[in-house]
């Protein structure tokens, strides 16, 4: 983590007021997790019960139940850690523009409570009644937003000391409050789902925990000097080294303490949190490969057009896919004709639409923002 911080001379002060170089490789990863995230999965799971040889290949595509990680694991990871990225680029451009610290304080908590306010307007409309909780990502995120601003003001050395008294924190708090079957294998009483029960008043459906964005700080937190890395002045070769030997790291770590801290998304391990931060770290060093270094940026036109209205399209599938669904069904005759293809042909195109729907936007330069 200390080499993530040589970018600037110390991690700890606000960004310098200077306009920031602008990496299309952020903008075409933020997009890609946009689209994998709202994708619904590309139809697999009903292609899958319709023909079990594409059971493995649908399975990345779903959480996985429990212990370990599938692919879909590492999307809301990756959002959040995007999010870190672009922390000290947004505010060296405010500073550039002549933004104030009590200026940017205030910027950043009405952003963070309109994050969560329309995480509770979304969950609430999609369950059709009024459904308060923080397990949303845009609720997480409003969060670890709000948290790593206060935490990246301070020298690295004190970051590094937070986020690991965080990681340790969390895994001596469920060993403390270990639950009926452990640990980690108590689903609907660990010291997560108790807290969501006398908070909340009950647990969350499919055992995620309200919780989770204490260790979703520490991934933003990588974000952060993820993005601070960027900004500084070192080579791309020198970047690249930096970001794959963190990412080795990451997934080292993970898994040597995974035997004792297993591999979580629904309860945000300790583990899981590294060992997702090292995969993301992977993703991301690949998009900055191909497209900052070698320079193919033309194909990336249509990740940076949904990535640029991030909000609005997580917002549209959220709210309006099962609408869309039947919209289109109509038109497509949810390509029956296709047989076992059927849902996947269906789900691409009412992505398509979601897609056009934010190219609509972006030609006209509308965004939304929170």
């Amino acid at each position: 983590m200390a080499t993530l911080s040589t970018s600037v001379s110390e991690v700890g002060a606000p960004p310098k007021p200077a306009v920031p170089q602008r990496y299309l490789a952020l903008d075409a990863f933020r997009g890609f997790i946009m689209f994998i995230l709202v994708s619904g999965g590309f139809g697999l799971a009903a292609l899958a019960q319709r023909n079990p040889a594409f059971t493995g290949i649908a399975s990345q595509f779903d959480h996985m139940p429990w212990e370990w990680i599938h692919f879909w694991d590492l999307i809301q990871p990756a959002f959040m850690f995007m999010v870190g990225v672009a922390m000290p680029f947004a505010l060296a451009n405010r500073m550039a523009q002549g933004a104030t610290g009590p200026a940017l304080f205030r910027h950043v908590v009405v952003r963070s409570l309109r994050l969560i306010l329309w995480s509770q307007v979304l969950m609430s409309i999609s369950r059709g009644a009024l459904y308060f909780q923080l397990i949303n990502v845009l609720a997480q995120i409003g969060l670890t937003y709000f948290l790593c601003y206060l935490i990246m003001h301070l020298k690295f050395r004190w970051q590094a000391v937070i986020a690991t008294a965080i990681l340790i924190g969390h895994w001596a708090l469920f060993v403390t409050f270990p639950g009926t079957e452990g640990a980690f294998m108590s689903k609907t009483t660990n010291i997560g789902a108790v807290i969501d029960k006398f908070v909340f008043g009950r647990a969350n459906p499919d055992y995620w925990v309200n919780i989770n964005f204490i260790t979703s700080t520490v991934t933003t937190l990588f974000g952060v000097w993820t993005g601070q890395l960027l900004q500084g002045q070192k080579s791309h070769r020198e970047k690249m080294r930096i970001l794959a030997f963190w990412a080795v790291v990451c997934l080292a770590v993970g898994l040597a303490i995974h035997p004792w801290n297993p591999i979580i998304k629904r309860i945000c391990t300790t583990s899981f949190t590294i060992y997702s931060t090292g995969w993301v770290l992977s993703m991301l060093l690949a998009f900055y490969w191909l497209v900052e270094v070698k320079g193919y940026r033309k194909w990336t036109f249509p990740l940076i057009v949904i990535g640029a209205n991030s909000v609005f399209i997580y917002s549209l599938e959220e709210v309006l896919r099962g609408w869309l669904n039947r919209a289109v069904g109509v038109l497509t005759f949810r390509y029956q004709f296709l047989g076992d293809y059927a849902p996947v042909a269906q789900a691409c195109t009412v992505l398509l639409v979601m897609w056009y729907l934010c190219y609509w936007l972006y030609r006209r330069k509308i965004f939304l923002r929170l």
